[in-house]
């Protein structure tokens, strides 16, 4: 099977961009359409304020998203120690070059999926109906049958959130 570290071999021919602890890769909201690959380092992923992720394994791809579905860079994404990066300016183009990327690029969109439904399904099956995960059910439906325009951050409870 294809893993991550496969894709440090596939980015070899990118240039490498170093950045100090503190130095952001991304920034939520910014036009998207390069990707990066990490090297060495460690980053962590933010949505508003909240942290939603860090990033240490080699070859871990960062900007895919925004590539995907044509859209700006949809989280920060900042070095939190030194970091090595490979950085492919038209990442539609570096995507699209090696049916090996798109299979790397497809296994970790699906563990990511797998993650985030088995963990709602988690929830629902710990907490049943509890107040405020009442929608969870209908999170995983829409999770599963997924067709259309890019899904948009908000609730019944807040519809226009801060992140």
């Amino acid at each position: 099977m294809v893993r991550m570290k496969d894709m440090l071999s596939l980015s070899s021919h990118l240039p490498e961009v170093m950045l100090a602890a503190g130095e952001t890769v991304v920034r939520e909201g910014a036009p998207g359409g390069a990707v990066w690959v990490l090297v060495d380092g460690a980053l962590e992923v933010r949505k508003g304020s909240q942290l939603v992720n860090t990033i240490t394994e080699p070859g871990a791809l960062i900007g895919e998203m925004s590539i995907l579905l044509d859209s700006a860079y949809g989280a920060t994404v900042v070095a939190t120690a030194q970091s090595r990066l490979r950085h492919a300016a038209d990442g539609h183009a570096f995507l699209a070059s090696d049916p090996a990327v798109t299979t790397l690029l497809a296994i970790g969109l699906a563990e990511r999926l797998n993650f985030v439904t088995t963990y709602l399904a988690d929830l629902k099956h710990q907490y049943g109906d509890a107040p405020g995960l009442s929608m969870i059910p209908e999170v995983l439906q829409k999770l599963a049958g997924r067709r259309g325009p890019i899904a948009r951050p908000g609730s019944q409870r807040d519809p226009d959130p801060e992140y």
